[in-house]
């Protein structure tokens, strides 16, 4: 059996994991994810969210990528070695036994083992460009680091930030007056192997206080516990959250751009 991560190359540089968190059930978007995880879901022609998202990563020299999968898993399954071909990647796919019952907290810990390599984390229902990936990776020093639309109107859906004076997260909820927010959290994280540990317990101790919680929280929780949590505003950027079919309309538009 293939070793996963594969060995490390020192001659290629710095070596990280892709990730990309597939696993939600995305209801409202049915009829499509009456037999499709979210992620699946077509944007522009016969290309996927997921599509985007291993591009993406592939573009931006992450080609082993760890796939964390749930609801209609074996969608993913049966595509996974076209998908492999189509973007010249390598897929790992892990398995969350709670994605129909729980939050995205708990699904991001499943993969906790990988941490350890060094990951670029995406959500697998983002549809942006591959400047986003660009940016985190050079940005890179904070152990952690969250790509942030710093340019659009914010409104109460998204997910919002605030920063302390030296620039670091504060705070990252859904439930702040967009006024007092910095910006939107869009989805994507570097994730430094230094942090794997101190992530995976901070991830584990948010859903074990509530299932329903976001990994989102987690990084609250590492705020708290007095970790320094960078942010790398993405400037003016089309992308969407894909949660519904005003927003996969949205992504139609603009994924035929990239």
């Amino acid at each position: 059996m293939e070793a996963w991560p594969p060995p490390k190359d020192k001659k290629e540089g710095a070596y990280m994991l892709g990730m990309v968190l597939a696993a939600g059930a995305g209801r409202r978007l049915r009829p499509y994810t009456d037999t499709l995880p979210k992620a699946l879901v077509p944007v522009d022609g016969d290309t996927t969210i997921m599509d985007i998202s291993l591009r993406n990563l592939a573009e931006a020299g992450l080609t082993d990528i760890v796939v964390v999968v749930g609801y209609c898993a074996e969608a993913v399954e049966e595509r996974k070695e076209a998908l492999e071909r189509r973007h010249g990647v390598r897929l790992r796919l892990v398995y969350n036994d709670r994605a129909e019952e729980w939050n995205n907290a708990y699904s991001l810990w499943t993969a906790r083992e990988y941490f350890a390599e060094g990951v670029l984390l995406v959500n697998g229902d983002t549809v942006h460009p591959v400047n986003v990936e660009n940016t985190l990776l050079a940005a890179q020093g904070a152990e952690l680091l969250l790509a942030v639309d710093n340019w659009k109107t914010l409104a109460e859906e998204e997910m919002k930030v605030t920063l302390d004076e030296a620039g670091y997260l504060r705070r990252i909820t859904k439930l702040m007056d967009p006024v007092d927010a910095a910006g939107e959290y869009i989805g994507a994280t570097l994730i430094e192997a230094s942090l794997a540990g101190r992530l995976a317990d901070a991830l584990r101790a948010t859903w074990e206080r509530d299932p329903q919680l976001y990994y989102e929280d987690g990084y609250q929780e590492l705020v708290d516990r007095g970790g320094k949590v960078g942010v790398a505003p993405i400037g003016k950027v089309d992308w969407v959250e894909v949660d519904d079919h005003d927003d996969l309309h949205r992504a139609r538009e603009i994924a035929c751009r990239y």
